[in-house]
């Protein structure tokens, strides 16, 4: 069972750790603020989640203590962290922040053409 556990453990670590650090290459090479935004607020929630997750287990089932600190810290990241980049997204594109030039769609700018009608009528 300690084995098991072990490899487990080590498999989220490492895990968590990947993922943090495509989320930091994400950030260094994506070209404009959203798709940076993106990689960092995905990335790194989930790398994060993975890490506290591993030594959550450690510490319950290598050392035998449950630890609710971190198991608040993985709701906290899991609640706060996609908000954190949706307002940072959202605040960008208010402050007409371009997008880049070969985007596709751009959803939030249909949506705003179409409030401004509806305010106009």
């Amino acid at each position: 069972m300690t084995v098991i556990s072990e490899w487990i453990i080590g498999t989220l670590i490492l895990l968590g750790a990947l993922l943090c650090l495509i989320a930091s290459i994400g950030v260094l090479r994506l070209p404009d603020v959203y798709t940076r935004n993106h990689a960092a607020s995905k990335g790194a929630t989930l790398g994060v989640m993975s890490l506290l997750l591993g030594v959550f287990l450690y510490f319950l089932l290598i050392q035998g203590h449950f630890n609710s600190r971190v198991l608040l810290g993985i709701v906290f990241v899991f609640i706060t962290s996609p908000v954190a980049g949706h307002l940072i997204m959202r605040a960008a594109f208010n402050t007409k922040i371009p997008l880049w030039e070969n985007s596709v769609q751009n959803d939030l700018q249909k949506k705003r053409d179409s409030e401004k009608k509806f305010n106009e009528n």
